[in-house]
């Protein structure tokens, strides 16, 4: 097995253990009642950078509280939610194509095709990038099943 595999191995096994205490049944990502922490979806796209959105700006939309940095992105938001709303509803990419819900950090996200994914965390945002149209497949057709699991 080269060491490539080896990091990959490690790092589902080490995210499967840590996610097991954070399986969520919602279909959001949601942490302190503000989906993707809080973080502005719409500034990903408008900005190429992750924005802490504000309480002032707030969106309720699909059983999660969603929170934006001004009212021109939450118009945005509002006028087409499928555009900006992260795939896998905010939860982990790589975890998604191991099958499984994890938290993210709002700082590992990546554009592909105009579609926003969020991972758990810089170094396994490496290792889904290094084969991330197959992981997208694989999170893709996870995801119908995963996203009503705890």
């Amino acid at each position: 097995m080269n060491n490539y595999c080896k990091k990959a191995s490690f790092s589902f096994v080490l995210m499967l253990l840590i996610f097991t205490a954070y399986a969520q049944k919602a279909e959001v990502f949601s942490q302190n009642d503000k989906a993707i922490k809080g973080y502005d979806p719409v500034a990903y796209f408008t900005d190429s950078k992750p924005v802490v959105g504000e309480k002032e700006f707030k969106l309720s939309h699909d059983g999660a509280n969603w929170y934006f940095s001004s009212q021109k992105n939450l118009d945005l938001f509002k006028s087409n939610p499928s555009k900006y709303m992260p795939q896998y509803g905010g939860y982990c990419a790589f975890g998604l194509a191991g099958g499984y819900k994890a938290p993210i950090s709002p700082d590992a996200w990546t554009i592909v095709d105009d579609k926003l994914y969020l991972n758990y965390n810089k170094k396994v945002q490496v290792d889904w990038n290094a084969d991330q149209a197959e992981m997208i497949k694989k999170a893709d057709k996870n995801w119908p099943t995963v996203k009503k699991e705890k």
